[in-house]
């Protein structure tokens, strides 16, 4: 299937491929680092089947090998900077068999010693096919690692959708990353490297190569509208701006609707054990999506989202299997329908229960980011022996402020808008961001 990626390139080698701060790349460019990445790989006797890590970011040579290693039918196991604190982990669990490590020095290709040999891998190599490691974020406990059959994952980038000149925020070891640049380049779009993952940095990206394509997460949405940065530069060829990784404020959406008054916003859902579904957002204010698409079925069982998709992952290398006996993965996110629109609430484990009732931390954190000098707010539960739990608020501010004036006035505008049993009980200021590297929120 990467073939397809490659022929889409190739028909127009002149045209942009990547671009990263003032460098841009022609598809000829992009296309002739790939050869030498697989010329690299056979002078080293990196074959298919090969337990490979990536350790690379967006970039001309990130991308290549990226390409090169699924040309070549290895196993991916990609590993940005924004999860190494877990690399010794991930190339324990991952059984990684060689290293490919991208920097400013060049590429190394280094050997561990191990040898994989975990069933999922044994099937991939028998099917002849590339495969791809993911771990996910260990929100609820140890990350598990998740292995994918890539030719299956590619599949759907056989019929070509609309090219994009696109930013690529969402990393090499995030499904949506990954999603994102097969996206782009088998359309015959191009990729755009911000310089850093800051709103300033993304917006100067945005204007500097007419980017028309920007997939992130409500968080960064957040900062971006936060920091002013979308006024002080030329966003005028911004078409489409999509959000997903976690529930969306409201009060967030509202403010982007306004500021981007020409983008057309998509909320996007999906997940590493089964791949990216299609989307479609009832209206860019708001927050009711239709999810699903060729190769997806979806259902609602006690008002949890459950999924089956021929794109669905092997298993995990470190974790029993999460699908039901006919192949049902239960997401853990709470919906409301209507007909056939969701409106994604949030992870079971995220909800707050006090005294019986149940408070979604995004709609608490949707008023709390309306209020004067809150420059971010993180809502969670925290265990009580009355009511079972509390609301608990984190702020971060903008300005000091003296505690008991704030809380008070967070107080009374969480009571003019939300039941009381949702009043956060509890807030907290702090000076630390409340988000992770990836730009997901901190619970």
């Amino acid at each position: 299937m990467v073939d397809v990626l490659i022929d889409a390139v190739g028909e127009a080698p002149e045209r942009l491929a990547i671009a990263e701060g003032p460098r841009a790349h022609s598809g000829a460019t992009l296309l002739q680092a790939v050869a030498d990445a697989r010329a690299r790989l056979a002078a080293e006797g990196v074959g298919a089947g090969t337990v490979v890590s990536l350790e690379a970011e967006y970039g001309l040579q990130g991308v290549a090998w990226f390409i090169a290693l699924t040309a070549e039918c290895c196993l991916i196991v990609p590993l940005s900077r924004a999860a190494r604190a877990h690399h010794a982990s991930f190339l324990e669990i991952g059984e990684v068999e060689v290293r490919v490590t991208v920097g400013d020095g060049g590429v190394t290709v280094t050997r561990t010693g191990a040898a994989a040999t975990h069933a999922h891998y044994q099937t991939l190599r028998e099917r002849g096919v590339p495969g791809l490691v993911l771990f996910s974020s260990g929100s609820t406990g140890a990350p598990k690692g998740v292995v994918h059959d890539l030719e299956r994952l590619l599949r759907k980038f056989r019929v070509r959708k609309r090219a994009f000149r696109t930013l690529v925020f969402l990393q090499l070891d995030h499904i949506g990353g990954v999603n994102t640049l097969f996206y782009t380049l088998s359309n015959g779009g191009a990729c755009v490297v911000a310089a850093a993952r800051t709103p300033d940095a993304v917006c100067e990206a945005i204007a500097a190569h007419r980017v028309e394509l920007l997939p992130t997460s409500p968080t960064f949405l957040n900062l971006l509208m936060l920091s002013g940065a979308h006024r002080r530069h030329d966003l005028s060829s911004l078409q489409l701006v999509t959000y997903g990784t976690e529930p969306m404020p409201e009060s967030t959406l509202a403010l982007v609707h306004q500021e981007l008054p020409g983008v057309k916003l998509q909320q996007t859902y999906g997940l590493s054990e089964v791949g990216i579904l299609r989307s479609q957002s009832r209206g860019n204010d708001s927050l009711w999506v239709r999810v699903g698409g060729e190769g997806y079925e979806t259902k609602i069982v006690d008002g949890r989202l459950w999924i089956r998709a021929e794109s669905a992952m092997l298993g995990y290398l470190n974790a029993p299997s999460p699908f039901s006996p006919d192949g049902f993965l239960d997401t853990g996110d709470l919906v409301e329908q209507d007909g056939e629109w969701l409106r994604i609430l949030g992870r079971k484990s995220d909800i707050i229960n006090v005294g019986g009732a149940k408070v979604y931390p995004a709609e608490v954190e949707s008023v709390l980011l309306t209020l004067d000098n809150v420059a971010d707010a993180v809502v969670e539960g925290e265990a009580n022996a009355i009511t079972g739990q509390i609301v608990v608020a984190t702020l971060r501010l903008k300005t000091p402020e003296p505690l008991p004036q704030l809380k008070a006035r967070v107080r009374a505008a969480c009571a003019a808008k939300l039941e009381g049993y949702k009043v956060p009980t509890r807030i907290k200021v702090t000076d630390d961001v409340l988000y992770s590297e990836r730009f997901k929120r901190l619970r």
